[in-house]
Formats: C-alpha cells, sequence, structure tokens
C-alpha cells in the first residue's frame, strides 16, 4: 500500500484520564493498525467541546443540530476514516460522560457517516469482571446494527482500575494490538 490508498483508521478516545488504560488500549490498537500498514490518528473527546444533545429534533427538522460545538468537524473528519476504534471506560456500568455525549450526538448525524464502517470496540474497567462492560457493549452492538457499522472486535480489560495498569496485562495489549492489525488486513 502506499500514498492515498493507505486504510485510515481513527481513534476515539472516550476517557477523561490522560495516558489512562483506555488511551493506552486506543494506543495499542493503532499500533497494530499502523504496523499492518494503515495510516493513524487519535482524538481526545475531552479535549473537545462536545454538548449534550438537546433533544429538540432541530437536526431533524432543519437537518443541522442547533449546538454550536466540535461535533460537527469531528464527525466530518470521522467520515474519511473506514475504521475507528473507540475506547471507553466503564462508569457505573456505562460509558463515560464524554463518551456518551459523543454518541448522543450521533442520532442528528448524516447516517451515511456510519454506514459500512468497521469497528473496533475497547473497554476497560475497574471491576475483574467482564460482565461489568455488558451494557456498554450490547449499546454499541445495538447502535452498530441500526446504523450498518461492523464491530470487527471487542477488547475488555478487566481488573485495570489504577492509571496505566493494563500495562501489566499482556495478553489485553496483544489481543488490542492484534484487533489493530486484523480490522486493516481485513478490509484490504
Amino acid at each position: 500500500m502506499g500514498g492515498t490508498n493507505r486504510m485510515r483508521v481513527l481513534g476515539i478516545v472516550g476517557s477523561p484520564r490522560r495516558g489512562g488504560n483506555t488511551e493506552i488500549l486506543v494506543d495499542e490498537i493503532l499500533a497494530g493498525a499502523t504496523e499492518a500498514g494503515a495510516d493513524t490518528e487519535k482524538i481526545i473527546l475531552n479535549e473537545l467541546n462536545i454538548l449534550p444533545c438537546q433533544a429538540c429534533d432541530a437536526c431533524k427538522d432543519g437537518g443541522e443540530c442547533v449546538q454550536e460545538d466540535d461535533m460537527s468537524e469531528l464527525l466530518t473528519q470521522m467520515e474519511s476514516y473506514p475504521i475507528w476504534v473507540l475506547g471507553t471506560p466503564v462508569y457505573w456500568w456505562g460509558p463515560s460522560a464524554q463518551f456518551k455525549a459523543f454518541i448522543d450526538r450521533w442520532y442528528g448525524a448524516n447516517q451515511a457517516v456510519f454506514k459500512g464502517r468497521t469497528i473496533i470496540v475497547t473497554i476497560p474497567m475497574g471491576s475483574g469482571n467482564n460482565k461489568i462492560a455488558q451494557h456498554i457493549v450490547g449499546m454499541l452492538n445495538d447502535i452498530a446494527d441500526y446504523l450498518g457499522m461492523d464491530i470487527a472486535a471487542t477488547v475488555l480489560a478487566p481488573g485495570v482500575h489504577k492509571r496505566g495498569a493494563v500495562r501489566e496485562h499482556q495478553q489485553v495489549l496483544d489481543a488490542a494490538h492484534q484487533a489493530g492489525r486484523d480490522a486493516v488486513e481485513g478490509d484490504n
């Protein structure tokens, strides 16, 4: 692969904690994608101004969201990436507030942004029980089905509450790396 024909992968970190387990896992997936020949980029949702949905339906009535923030630009950026890495920690059995606001704003977006995208999901959690992530996994599976996206892999990282603790779980890091490779190699 070369030039403009290289696969493009966008990592989206939904944790407010820089250098934390979510970012480490997204980075590892992106490293696998890069190793497979992809160009990658990473977005930190907490560094963007993404306001919550106001349920006003202006997006459906007039075609544009009333929120004046970074979401429109982010959606435009997402359009140019066929593979997305979505990372969020578990916060009270659900995604982080930053990630949830981001996902909620998909409601008013042009559905073409999502159709046919390949998704890799990664979810670190303090609990040692993968069941804690079931609501996030279910939510993202349902959203992917509804919007016509394919979830290529879900990488769970149980028992990693402290910042950087996932680095002590080589099997999870290896799974993340391989998920990035596989997504790129499978989309070529």
